[in-house]
């Protein structure tokens, strides 16, 4: 089958440094200032065209990175990922402009998209209906609530059709209804053969939509595969970190951050 995202040894590199000194240090001294942190460690996966693939994993373990990563958003340290089509990144927030109106940002956000005003024209009410905002979408958007500015963002993206379609948690966010008419649009874009990236703390909708799960675990990949031999695993592992205390948890971070480093000197 044809590939739509082919992810080779994608790692993602941050320096965390002790106050803006170090920073400043850092950029004018060939000394090296600050630690570094790996968001993501020698990511490797493969989407087929027609994949739904959700990301999964506790807080902090990279999906967000990741799928900016793939988006074109925020470049990878190391390694290459490959794209077939346009992709669309469906985030709170994401892309959007708090000073401009909601009706603005449809109109810039498809512009730099390359359509043309009259094309804008004629999508426009149908980002605008589906996106529920009625009256709201004439105000700045820095005066919406998480859940418009995630109704807006999806309004947006799944109007302009891209043949890659990334959704950060967008649903986690305002009401059921509309997330629902928002899966029931999804499965329709999955029946046209687009690709999927879904990312949800949502157990119920990665089993009700997915197809395939990648698990990462602090920058690394804890396991790919199809969602009935993944996801009990994850259900598993979260059942027991639950039970965890604070320092368990702090513990088993630690362990899995060590392991990066020992991946790291391996490859070295």
């Amino acid at each position: 089958m044809e590939k739509s995202i082919i992810a080779n040894n994608i790692s993602k590199k941050y320096k965390l440094y002790n106050g803006t000194k170090e920073r400043l240090l850092d950029l004018i001294t060939p000394r090296s200032y600050g630690k570094d942190f790996y968001a993501l460690r020698d990511v490797n996966f493969e989407a087929e065209k027609g994949d739904t693939i959700g990301f999964i994993g506790i807080n902090g373990s990279g999906k967000s990175t990741l799928s900016n990563i793939i988006a074109g958003i925020v470049p990878e340290t190391a390694g290459t990922v490959q794209t077939n089509g346009q992709v669309a990144l469906i985030a709170v927030a994401s892309g959007l402009k708090g000073d401009l109106s909601g009706r603005d940002n449809i109109e810039l956000k498809c512009l730099m998209l390359g359509f043309s005003k009259n094309q804008i024209k004629k999508l426009e009410p149908e980002i605008i209906e589906f996106s529920e905002l009625g009256e709201f979408i004439d105000q700045p958007v820095k005066s919406y609530s998480s859940g418009m500015k995630s109704r807006l963002g999806f309004a947006i993206s799944i109007t302009i059709d891209p043949d890659i379609m990334i959704i950060d948690e967008a649903l986690s966010v305002g009401d059921k209804a509309f997330a629902e008419k928002s899966l029931a649009k999804m499965k329709e874009f999955k029946q046209k053969g687009k690709t999927m990236i879904f990312v949800s703390h949502s157990i119920g909708q990665m089993k009700q939509f997915c197809e395939k799960i990648l698990w990462l675990e602090y920058g690394l990949v804890k396991d790919f595969g199809p969602v009935e031999e993944v996801l009990p695993k994850y259900e598993a592992f979260l059942k027991e970190y639950k039970k965890m205390s604070k320092k368990e948890r702090s513990e088993y971070k630690t362990n899995a951050q060590e392991k990066q480093k020992s991946a790291l000197v391996t490859q070295l």
